[in-house]
């Protein structure tokens, strides 16, 4: 990690899963996560997902130190499972799958899975090794200019099992949408979980087999 020590302060470029690519300032690092300044925000990118980083072709393009602190600032040593516990509470973005990433609350971190609060799809859970990046947003924005009344932030009903396996166990027999709904082959009623293998009933009654480990998200159609 301390080769990582030449980059800091300097203007990188990180391509991560999903040929997406990030540009902006290494802030700081730790053995799992780097967190990058684009100019506006802070962004939290775990390791797992980096491809490749080079030093940016584009000279000085990002010129204005950062006028907020990062909310790891504080900490020594920073990993991946710190800056999700520290981020519980504050109001981010976190992409894990497809085109579509979530804007809401981290509630809880588990063993392999997050808690997220959103107000759109409410509480989703999301396997840590599928989180691509996250950033916070300024502590003045809140989520599609919603009065704090209409954020409530905190658990359902659920009453939330230490590993992703477990808490799906939990919901057979519900309706279920994975990775966002944006394939009808992940949307419907979740029949049974057993050794990563998720048996889903569809739309018009097919049986799909879904594997655990590919899942990015879930939340209930409730």
């Amino acid at each position: 990690m301390s080769n990582f020590m030449i980059l800091l302060g300097k203007q990188i470029e990180i391509q991560i899963s999903g040929e997406d690519f990030f540009e902006g300032l290494l802030i700081d690092f730790g053995q799992d996560i780097l967190v990058l300044f684009n100019g506006q925000q802070f962004v939290y990118i775990p390791l797992l997902h980096v491809h490749s980083i080079k030093l940016s072709d584009k000279k000085n393009q990002i010129n204005d130190s950062p006028t907020e602190q990062s909310f790891m600032e504080e900490i020594e040593a920073i990993s991946y499972r710190k800056v999700l516990i520290n981020a519980k509470g504050l109001f981010i973005e976190i992409y894990a799958t497809g085109n579509i990433s979530f804007h809401g609350y981290i509630l809880n971190v588990l063993n392999d899975y997050l808690i997220f609060y959103s107000p759109v799809y409410k509480i989703i859970f999301i396997p840590l090794n599928h989180v691509k990046w996250l950033t916070p947003y300024n502590h003045n924005v809140t989520p599609y200019t919603l009065d704090n009344k209409a954020l409530p932030v905190k658990p359902s009903n659920i009453s939330f099992s230490r590993t992703l396996e477990e808490q799906l166990k939990k919901l057979e027999g519900e309706l279920v949408v994975f990775d966002g709904g944006i394939d009808p082959m992940k949307v419907g009623l979740l029949k049974e979980i057993e050794n990563n293998l998720i048996e889903l009933v569809i739309a018009n009654g097919e049986t799909v087999f879904l594997k655990q480990n590919h899942i990015k998200s879930v939340h209930l159609l409730q």
